[in-house]
């Protein structure tokens, strides 16, 4: 009996000491895993954060596990806020633009990540999206965003002897000899969607007329308005859109315009950067891209690249300093260059000198080299209150566009709406 007693205590101080102590052979200490749970509502991407960058991450970091738990896009904001009520959301959130992100912060539901090492590899236009009013606090890591402009077939350039745009003059010239010829829809683009029409449409153009931030900024001060000389011109072009667009384009859906161009009976594409994966796929053609053409008597380039996409903290993260140098990591040039390559069209927000090798999103990208960024004027602050200024400028573009409003009537019921609710407008 004594020896089966002594043999029984044997065998659990052994296990206690393996389960507890943690210890090989020899004496050396096994380091245990840390997993860090990325939230996300790109389930379009998780082979690429599964293949491609975690594996890069993990170069560095070997014993810290990452795992990309994506959400269906449309359930993720309700989805993220009863996790991060529960208690149970991951370590990383994967933050929206602006408002959405900053009621979270708010809430206590994102980490303050202004001390972040690297962070000053953003400009400040890149951290707005994910900073309190005032700029002082930062509370992502500005991962992506998306370029406006322009993309064209360059076998019907070819065709026609056409030659990029450079002013607004030379834009409708272009427009006037493919409609002419006949063959080819000049631009595709409805207006069904409403959508398109200030996207596409009305924040593509307009930074040229309202001198980028520093009409943005203006109107969020209150020194400008939707009814001055530098927004109704932004409409009077929309308007004149109308003569080159599809027949029947009021009927039109934002799919029957990718179709129309990607089949090759169009010329042009009102467009933003994110095309360039799903039309790399279904186009035939060579393409190319052109931004946004100058208007009269405008020197600068003006281009709306658009805030989209960035990775916060869960502040009840039990790994916070795992999880910091995940964030820090995606600071770096490493990190840039492989999410804008794996996701041509979305392009890294660092100030770090990339190579892309879509050749398409290349020129995209070239544009922050000669021109001045921004972003679209009503994501900030202006789209707080009834009426929505987004939903207000999706509607009127598009009224204007079909016809139904002049210009003057788009700047005048823009204001209105916001003089309703937004105290510096008043």
């Amino acid at each position: 009996m004594r020896k089966i007693i002594s043999l029984v205590l044997v065998v659990v101080v052994a296990g206690l000491s393996f389960a507890g102590g943690g210890q090989e052979a020899g004496g050396a200490a096994v380091e245990p895993s840390i997993t860090l749970t990325i939230e996300s509502w790109r389930n379009d991407d998780l082979s690429i954060w599964q293949d491609v960058i975690i594996p890069a991450f993990n170069e560095q970091y070997p014993d810290i596990e990452v795992v990309f738990q994506p959400l269906p896009p449309a359930e993720y904001n309700s989805a993220l806020n009863a996790k991060l009520e529960g208690g149970s959301a991951g370590d990383l959130i994967t933050a929206r633009p602006f408002d959405a992100s900053l009621s979270l912060y708010q809430k206590g539901y994102l980490a303050n990540l202004t001390d972040l090492p690297g962070m000053d590899n953003f400009s400040d236009v890149a951290k707005s999206a994910w900073q309190t009013d005032d700029g002082a606090e930062t509370f992502a890591v500005p991962m992506a965003s998306v370029i406006h402009g322009f993309i064209y077939n360059k076998d019907v350039f070819d065709e026609l002897n056409l030659e990029e745009p450079k002013t607004v003059d030379e834009f409708f010239a272009v427009l006037d000899a493919i409609k002419d010829e006949g063959t080819y829809v000049p631009l595709a683009m409805g207006t069904a969607d409403l959508w398109e029409a200030a996207t596409m449409g009305f924040q593509n153009i307009g930074p040229n007329y309202w001198n980028g931030e520093e009409g943005r900024r203006g109107l969020i001060e209150g020194s400008e308005g939707f009814t001055d000389p530098q927004y109704i011109p932004v409409w009077e072009q929309l308007a004149r859109w109308a003569g080159y667009m599809p027949n029947g384009f009021e009927a039109q859906t934002y799919p029957d315009s990718q179709n129309m161009f990607t089949l090759g009976r169009a010329a042009i594409y009102p467009a933003g950067s994110w095309e360039i994966g799903l039309f790399n796929q279904q186009a035939d053609f060579e393409m190319g891209a052109f931004p946004p053409p100058l208007p009269a008597g405008q020197n600068t380039l003006y281009i709306s690249d658009h805030t989209d996409i960035a990775l916060g903290m869960n502040p009840d993260t039990p790994h916070p300093e795992e999880a910091r140098l995940f964030l820090e990591w995606m600071t770096t040039e490493e990190f840039a260059e492989i999410y804008s390559n794996q996701l041509p069209g979305f392009f890294s927000l660092s100030d770090h000198a990339i190579t892309i090798e879509d050749p398409l999103a290349q020129v995209f990208l070239q544009w922050r080299q000669i021109g001045e960024s921004t972003i679209r004027n009503s994501y900030q602050i202006l789209s707080r209150g009834e009426p929505n200024l987004e939903n207000d400028l999706w509607n009127y573009s598009a009224q204007v566009i079909n016809g139904d409003i002049t210009p003057e009537e788009a700047g005048q019921m823009t204001q209105d709406g916001l003089d309703q609710w937004y105290e510096p407008q008043r």
